[in-house]
């Protein structure tokens, strides 16, 4: 058996080609060694550095998104609150409410979410030591390019914004925005849907909305005018009127729709036949089409039983129909004057004197 020095010994006498590699391989080995023991403190230093980097980014987003969500329940709560009231019923409506928070508190979300892990991102890479001017220039032009490619994307959505943080419509509103009227039926940040007259929805993008009309703002105005024959007494008629006004302001659901006086405002228009007669009142908001149709048909009956007459429609009793005065004119004739070119024509030609001889 051989020692351990002695198997030196006889290596060192006779070194194989293998002996230089393992020096070798050992020697790149404690090197390795040496520069991880090296470095070991700065690679924990930027490995702690970037999970507290990143734990950070994730609890803040937690803790902003849940505030936010709470925020939009509270003032949906809010809403419910008052939605059996008569100040509820006028004046909130639960789902527009609803769906105005929610579309605000997405917005919200998705900003805050954006910038905070895009700051932590950012941080990250900084902390790897990576210069980030270039980066941030590069973005900056992609960011540019991707405007100018997606430009009316960008449009409807900040338009869409907008329209729900100034809070210029909302569901169950009736608006006309020019390309299309109708009443509103779902809010978006990118396209507003509207149900038209004939049923139709109509999807409209909120970056070609150049104007808008809500009528179920505030109140509206109902109009009818009366057309009468000129002989009647505009006392009575004004008499009528406010009868039919204390009538329609008793009953249901007209009393809640009516939010002023029926009034009289004068004539509007005063022919040889007929006079104008404006009535006017003040209703809820987007309710005038029907008072106006109800006041017209209260008008009409009142008018009857008072022996008013409306021009257009059928005579009282005891009263004939008047004719057309113009019934009884004949039609200019061409023929009538004998000067004229069709007077002219039709006249025989004169015998010449000489064809008589």
């Amino acid at each position: 058996m051989f020692s351990s020095a002695s198997w030196y010994a006889v290596l060192a006498a006779d070194p194989s080609p293998g002996v230089g590699s393992l020096d070798e391989a050992a020697k790149q080995a404690g090197d390795a060694a040496g520069w991880v023991e090296e470095n070991w403190s700065t690679w924990l230093n930027t490995g702690l550095r970037i999970l507290l980097i990143i734990a950070v980014a994730i609890l803040l987003r937690i803790a902003v998104r849940r505030t936010i969500t709470k925020l939009i329940e509270r003032m949906n709560r809010s809403a419910q609150a008052v939605e059996g009231t008569t100040l509820g019923g006028l004046l909130v409506n639960t789902e527009r409410r609803r769906q105005r928070s929610e579309a605000i508190g997405s917005v919200l979300r998705s900003v805050s979410s954006f910038l905070i892990l895009g700051t932590a991102g950012l941080m990250v890479l900084g902390a790897f030591q990576i210069n980030l001017a270039p980066l941030l220039a590069s973005a900056g032009v992609a960011g540019v390019a991707l405007g100018f490619g997606a430009r009316n994307l960008v449009t409807d959505f900040l338009s869409g914004v907008f329209m729900i943080l100034e809070d210029q419509y909302g569901v169950g509103d009736s608006i006309d925005v020019g390309v299309a009227s109708g009443e509103v039926i779902e809010v978006g940040l990118r396209v507003t849907k509207l149900r038209g007259e004939n049923g139709a929805i109509w999807y409209v993008r909120n970056g070609e909305v150049k104007r808008v009309g809500n009528l179920s703002q505030g109140w509206s105005t109902a109009h009818v005018d009366v057309v009468v024959r000129p002989s009647e007494d505009l006392d009575r008629i004004r008499t009528v009127v406010a009868e039919v006004a204390d009538s329609l302001a008793k009953d249901e659901p007209w009393n809640e729709r009516l939010w002023g006086p029926v009034e009289v405002l004068g004539l509007d228009e005063v022919l040889l036949e007929s006079m104008t007669v404006h009535v006017s009142a003040k209703t809820m908001p987007g309710k005038a089409v029907g008072v106006e149709r109800e006041l017209r048909w209260q008008i009409k009956k009142a008018f009857d039983a008072a022996g008013i007459a409306i021009i257009g429609g059928p005579p009282l009793a005891g009263e004939e129909a008047s004719g057309d005065p113009s019934a009884a004119v004949a039609a200019p004739s061409a023929l009538a004057s004998p000067n004229s070119p069709q007077s002219v024509a039709a006249s025989p030609l004169p015998q010449s004197s000489q064809l008589s001889k």
